[in-house]
This record gives C-alpha cells, structure tokens and sequence, in this order.
C-alpha cells in the first residue's frame, strides 16, 4: 500500500512532492544570510506575530499534544521550552509527561524512578487525582504531571476499559480551568497512549527534524490525525509544524525545509529551531534553555514560538 501524501495548503488533487532525490547543483553547501533578503529560514517572509495580551485571569487551558511518531525530533525540549516560554508570557501552563521513558520529568531535574505517584496512577486508580500527582517545577506557572516506565502498562491495561480513548481526556478535566495551556509530550509511536493525546487535545504540534527519514513519517501521522478527527475528536486541528535541528549549512537541511513548506504551506511555524550545543546541556541542568541560557538563540527561538502559538 502506498503511504499517503499530505496535502495541507494546496489546491485539490494536487499532491506535494516530497522528493528528495539530488538535482542538479546550482548553489553550494554553505550558510545562508536571510537577513538581507528578508526572508526567514522557512524560504518565506516573516509574518508580524503581535504581543501577546496579558491575561486577567486563567482557563480554560487549551490542550496541544506534541506528537511525531519517529523519536529523537525535540518533542520532550519544545515541550519542556515552550511551556517555559508560554510561562514567560504571563500564561499557566502544565507540561504532560505521557512517555513511559518519562524524559520530560528527566529534563526538569525529576528522577521518575523514586516517585510514588504519577500519570500512571491517575489513569488507573480512581482515588488518585491530578490535583495531588502535579509537581511544581522550578519555572513559575509552569507544573508537571510526571511520568515513569509504569505508564507502559497503561497500555495494555486500558484494551479493556469502556471508552479507552477518552481516558486521558477524563483525567484532565478537573484541572483545565486551572491553566491556560496543557502541552502533552507524547511517546514515539502511534499507540493506544498517544491517541489518548490526541483524543484529548484541541491541537497538535508536529516537531519536524529537517532530516529526511523524519519527512518520510509524517504522512503516516497526518493518517492517524485525520482519523482521530472523524472517530473520536471533531476539533482536533494541526497547530502547526515545527521544524527542528535545523542546520542552515547544510543543503539537505534546506531541501527538507522547502519540502516540508511545499507541502503544508502555512500551518508551518516561522520559528525554526536551530542545532545547538545548549540543548543537551539543559538537560543536565534539569532546567529549561530559557533559563538556563536566556540570551541563547534556542531561548530567543521558543520565545517567537510561543509567541506564534498564542497569536493561533
């Protein structure tokens, strides 16, 4: 069976070429300057994203789910930075550790091993409420309801449960009124757990490395959104496409982005987050880029995200 194209941005029956076979060479492999030409690194103009309004008061919390079913893209670091960002922004937010690796607890400075109560038990015990699973972080406004390996059996757990998708939605509900974004890092897969992500948000965010292998899956993700939209969520709608570990030296980094904003034209965000050596150390830090280096490109790049993400 052939994998579906994505055609987002395009007029019908016309299909994307997501083709990354060698063309004939009229432009060396070198660094590209946009600021002269006015362009940003997407190819295209920057559009004006306005300041985002103070808010007087919080809720209901809208629920983006960070999905990509290939791993290593940045879903665990933009999830762990645009929530600092957003939080930057005067907004609430609580980040969703729904990976049973629980990296997202990892990468604010939580050893996931020695908790007694994460996501796992909220979703399987009913004397277990989110309300007394969530930590706070060393962010303000921004919480974390933690995950470990536990959340694996959830899956196996929940074949059997009535309205086995919804749960995650169910869960979040008591605590939506609390915060002004919920931001779920789902696991790498297209599983029962990450349905349950996509079941209970209103959006999803799609970290997309520049690498071809990662260009390759998305068609098979957008499949899976789709479907998801027509049997169990209705206002299930793609955010945006977040193009990740960009590399503007390189022409296969470039090629993957013209491709990328060939095929979904405007859902992709004009934010691009560029290769950096800062991500891995906010990991050791335990700690978001936005604190840990907050004059960093990386900093100033999910800050014009967050920006673009409340703008939508």
């Amino acid at each position: 069976m052939s994998t579906p194209q994505p055609s987002w941005g395009r007029s019908s029956g016309e299909v994307a070429d997501l083709n990354l076979a060698p063309r004939p060479a009229d432009h060396t492999d070198e660094d590209i300057d946009f600021g002269e030409s006015g362009l940003g690194p997407t190819g295209r103009p920057l559009r004006q994203v306005p300041e985002p309004p103070l808010v007087a008061e919080h809720g209901p919390a809208r629920i983006l789910a960070l999905c990509n079913q290939k791993g290593g893209v940045g879903k665990t670091t933009s999830t762990i930075n645009l929530g600092a960002a957003l939080a930057e922004f005067g907004r609430r937010v609580l980040l969703v550790d729904f990976d049973p690796q629980g990296a997202l607890s990892v990468g604010l400075g939580i050893q996931p091993h020695h908790l007694d109560r994460t996501i796992y038990n909220v979703l399987m015990e009913r004397d277990t409420t989110v309300e007394e699973t969530v930590l706070r972080t060393c962010v303000p406004d921004m919480d974390l309801l933690p995950s470990n390996i536990d959340l694996s059996a959830a899956e196996v757990q929940l074949i059997s449960e009535v309205g086995r998708e919804q749960t995650l939605g169910r869960t979040l509900r008591p605590v939506l009124d609390n915060y002004d974004y919920i931001l779920i890092d789902c696991q790498p897969s297209l599983g029962l757990l990450t349905v349950n992500a996509l079941a209970a948000a209103h959006g999803v965010l799609i970290p997309l490395e520049c690498e071809f292998f990662s260009l390759r899956g998305v068609a098979l993700l957008i499949d899976t959104i789709e479907k998801v939209r027509e049997r169990l969520n209705p206002d299930l709608e793609i955010t945006g496409i977040l193009a990740t570990m960009y590399d503007p030296r390189t022409l296969h980094s470039r090629e993957v982005m013209a491709r990328v904003v060939e095929a979904f034209g405007e859902i992709v965000f004009d934010t691009v987050i560029n290769r950096t050596v800062r991500f891995p150390e906010t990991t050791v830090a335990g700690e978001p880029i936005t604190s840990w280096a907050p004059r960093s490109g990386g900093a100033k790049a999910y800050r014009a995200l967050a920006r673009e993400v409340i703008a939508r």
